[in-house]
C-alpha cells in the first residue's frame, strides 16, 4: 500500500511522480490538505504571496469551429454574436491600465475577421500606448507564419488549451476536422517561436478517465509550458453535451496542487470556471498553488454573449471594475494582488 504523505513529499522535492503515484493522489482516499500546504508550500518558494491579475477581453464570439462541448460553436444559433472594434478594444485596455492591470489577454473563437493585419494592428496599437504591459492572445490555432507575425508586432503569450492529451478522447470532443497533433503542432511552433506559452485541459468532460488526466499531466511535462489553465468541464444547453455532468470541483482543485508541484515556476490560473461552480472555488485554487486571476475587462454589454458554458460568471470579484472585492478575496485567502506585468520566474 503506498503512503499518500510520502509520494507528497516526494512530488513536493524532486516534482515528479510515477503513473500510479499520480492516479493515487487524484483519488479520494486520504486527507487532500497535506497535498495542498505543500502546494502552497513551493508555490510560495517562487512567488511568495503575489497573485498575478490578467484583464481578459474577449475580442469575439464568432467561431469557425464546432466543438462538442462549446456554447459558441458554429452550428449554435441560439447565440448572439458579436466581434468587438479596434477602439472598443483598446478603449478596454486603457481602462484596466488605469485598475492596475499590466497583462490585457485578448481572447475569442476562430473568428476570420480577425486575421492576421488586423490583429497586429491591434497589438502594436496596445503596445504603442502601454509598452510596459504584456499581450496575451488566446485566438486558438494559427499557422506557424501567422503566430511568427502576432510575436513580431510585439505579442509576448499565447494560451492554447490542449484540453485532452488522449488521440481518442479528443476526437470524441470535436469535429473530424479537428487534430490532436495539429493542437499540440501549434503548441511547440509558439514556444519554438519565443512566446511565453499556456495550456492545459478540462477537469471532467464528458468520456474522461482518469487515464486521459494521466496522459494531459505528461504531456505537459513534455512540453514544459509557462502557463497551466485549468477547469471543471461546464455544461451548456445549447450542445450535445448539455445533458452531461459538470466536472468536479475537488479533483480540479487536487490537480491544481498536482501541477504545482509538478511545474513549481508555472503560471497557473484560478479561473473562472471554478469561480462559476463554487462560490468558494478560487479561493480553493489559490490555497492549492494557483498564482493567476483574471477578471473580466470586457464591455459589460458583451459580457453575457461569451458563453463557453451555461451560467458563466461575469460579474462581482469576476469583473475587472470590481477590482476591490477581488483584492479582499485574494487577501482573505493569504495572499496579495500585484500591479506588474507577472512574467514567468524560471
Amino acid at each position: 500500500m503506498i503512503d499518500t504523505n510520502s509520494v507528497i513529499h516526494k512530488l513536493e522535492t524532486t516534482h515528479n511522480a510515477t503513473d500510479e503515484e499520480l492516479l493515487l493522489l487524484m483519488g479520494t482516499d486520504y486527507d487532500a490538505s497535506v497535498l495542498f500546504e505543500a502546494a502552497d508550500r513551493v508555490r510560495k518558494q517562487v512567488y511568495a504571496g503575489e497573485v498575478y491579475i490578467r484583464g481578459l477581453i474577449e475580442i469575439s464570439n464568432h467561431c469557425r469551429n464546432n466543438c462538442l462541448y462549446c456554447g459558441i460553436r458554429a452550428s449554435n444559433t441560439n447565440v448572439c454574436r458579436y466581434r468587438l472594434t479596434k477602439e472598443q478594444i483598446l478603449g478596454c485596455c486603457a481602462a484596466g491600465y488605469e485598475l492596475g492591470f499590466r497583462t490585457f489577454v485578448l481572447q475569442g473563437g476562430e473568428d476570420a475577421a480577425f486575421d492576421d493585419d488586423t490583429m497586429c494592428d491591434i497589438i502594436e496599437a496596445i503596445k504603442a500606448a502601454h509598452p510596459n504591459c504584456a499581450v496575451t492572445l488566446s485566438i486558438g490555432e494559427k499557422s506557424r507564419q501567422s503566430y511568427k507575425r502576432f510575436f513580431d508586432a510585439g505579442a509576448d503569450r499565447y494560451l492554447l488549451r490542449h484540453e485532452t492529451a488522449d488521440e481518442e478522447h479528443y476526437a470524441s470532443l470535436h469535429p473530424p476536422k479537428m487534430k490532436l497533433e495539429a493542437r499540440k503542432q501549434c503548441l511547440f511552433d509558439l514556444k519554438d517561436i519565443g512566446y511565453q506559452v499556456g495550456s492545459g485541459f478540462m477537469v471532467g468532460s464528458p468520456g474522461q478517465m482518469p487515464g486521459h488526466l494521466l496522459a494531459d499531466l505528461r504531456f505537459l511535462q513534455e512540453l514544459k509550458p509557462d502557463m497551466i489553465g485549468i477547469g471543471p468541464f461546464i455544461s451548456h444547453k445549447d450542445t450535445p453535451f448539455a445533458n452531461c455532468a459538470n466536472g468536479s470541483v475537488d479533483l480540479t482543485v487536487k490537480l491544481v496542487a498536482i501541477l504545482r508541484l509538478l511545474f513549481p515556476h508555472a503560471l497557473i490560473p484560478a479561473t473562472t470556471a471554478l469561480g462559476t461552480i463554487a462560490a468558494d472555488g478560487r479561493q480553493r485554487a489559490l490555497t492549492a498553488g494557483a498564482n493567476v486571476v483574471m477578471p473580466n475587462l470586457s464591455p459589460q454589454s458583451v459580457r453575457e454573449l461569451y458563453s463557453l458554458y451555461d451560467n458563466k460568471a461575469h460579474t462581482g470579484a469576476e469583473a475587472a471594475e470590481s477590482l476591490a472585492i477581488l483584492k479582499k478575496q485574494v487577501s482573505e485567502a493569504g495572499y496579495e494582488v500585484v500591479v506588474a506585468r507577472g512574467d514567468v520566474k524560471k
